[in-house]
């Protein structure tokens, strides 16, 4: 490797899950019936009326620059939203809107971050959170949480990963890939542990409306002392299947937000603002399409969850949110399936890719290699097919 290249740029590791991806559109390419279960955006369309707006923006020539943070008109929607769904107070001067939630993290990191600080992460982890935290000088602390406990982490953990380094914690529910939620009892202790221990959160709350068991609650609104610890992190790409507009939000104390406009105006500048202002209706306008898909994604997960729990060697729990399903594999590992031996996950998504025709994303990817990850955002025909070819795949020996 090129010595001269940027050694920070060179300790970002790239997807274990390229090669898999990579494979699974070449042979979609060639005209192979590839069922992918990797997809991580809602298979629905954007809301008619998020479509027009930005339709409009276009025709009423909304195309010029906007204040780099976003307009004013996004950043009250997202304040009444704050309001009313998640009982938070903020002003627009707490907000900034930003080219997706993964945006967001970035620059509440580098807000906050300063060479060798530690940020605790809880395995699995959304593939991200560990390249984010290196890119901003950071260095990620691990949290190795167990199934059982439906993969989250407890003050028992934090304690231990806690050192006179740790700046933050990332809480990501619900959790991409597990689709764990913490209920208001876990967030309240994690919230006294960071007020004790004086720890940033960012809580990353992007699937915040697909939530099918229990409810969402943001750690933020837990008391005003948590709140002023807190960036919490949000957007418009998951529950309202906007992915290709790029719009997240970020909230946070107004010393913090001023520090991310101020980088984000350095870098970037201002998000899409066609997207800006066809994301004030989103928040706004009505919300039945919204209900109605997640309706669809809970009938798939029910329908997901139960027949790979009926498959042998395979076992999952119950997500409670997102549209994600982690499938342990650990029975499978060590078994020789068409004539080859299955060592880690990457191994077994190559076999059900070369053999079944299905892409799934590795677990190894999220820090786990006992685990694939399947995405239930896409057509209940393509779950009931590429399941059953799972199936065939796994008990063919």
């Amino acid at each position: 490797m090129d010595s001269r290249l940027s050694k920070k740029g060179l300790k970002i590791s790239p997807s274990v899950t390229l090669e898999i991806t990579a494979k699974a559109k070449a042979m979609k390419a060639e005209g192979v019936d590839v069922i992918s279960f990797g997809a991580g955006e809602p298979d629905f369309n954007t809301p008619a009326n998020i479509r027009n707006e930005g339709i409009r923006a276009i025709n009423e020539g909304l195309t010029r620059y906007t204040p780099a943070s976003g307009i004013i008109e996004l950043k009250q929607a997202v304040c009444k939203k704050f309001k009313t769904e998640n009982n938070l107070d903020y002003s627009p001067n707490n907000i900034i809107i930003s080219n997706g939630a993964k945006h967001s993290i970035f620059n509440a990191l580098m807000a906050i971050i300063n060479s060798g600080d530690e940020v605790i992460i809880s395995i699995p982890y959304w593939v991200s959170y560990p390249e984010l935290i290196k890119i901003t000088g950071g260095e990620p602390v691990y949290i190795k949480t167990k199934e059982e406990n439906d993969f989250k982490f407890t003050i028992a953990d934090l304690n231990k990963a806690l050192t006179d380094k740790t700046k933050a914690l990332i809480l990501n529910s619900p959790s991409n890939p597990t689709g764990a939620i913490y209920d208001e009892k876990e967030l309240k202790e994690i919230a006294d542990w960071a007020v004790e221990n004086n720890i940033f959160i960012i809580s990353d709350e992007i699937y915040e409306k697909l939530v099918y068991d229990g409810e969402h609650k943001s750690i933020a609104s837990i008391n005003p002392k948590i709140k002023e610890l807190t960036i919490v992190i949000n957007g418009m790409s998951k529950a309202y299947a906007m992915t290709g507009w790029r719009i997240g939000f970020a909230a946070a104390n107004e010393n913090i937000a001023k520090v991310m406009s101020n980088i984000q105006s350095h870098t970037t500048s201002n998000p899409c603002s066609i997207s800006q202002y066809a994301s004030v209706v989103g928040l706004l306008g009505d919300q039945n399409s919204i209900s109605e898909m997640k309706k669809q994604f809970e009938k798939r997960r029910d329908f997901m969850a139960d027949k790979i729990n009926s498959i042998k060697g395979l076992s999952c729990r119950k997500p409670k949110g997102a549209f994600y399903i982690m499938i342990n594999i650990t029975e499978i590992k060590g078994r020789i399936i068409r004539g080859k031996e299955i060592n880690s996950s990457l191994d077994f998504a190559k076999i059900l890719l070369d053999e079944g025709k299905v892409a799934v994303i590795p677990g190894i990817g999220f820090g786990d290699d006992n685990y694939i990850r399947l995405s239930y955002a896409t057509s209940m025909e393509n779950i009931e097919k590429g399941l059953e070819r799972i199936k065939n795949i796994v008990e063919s020996n």
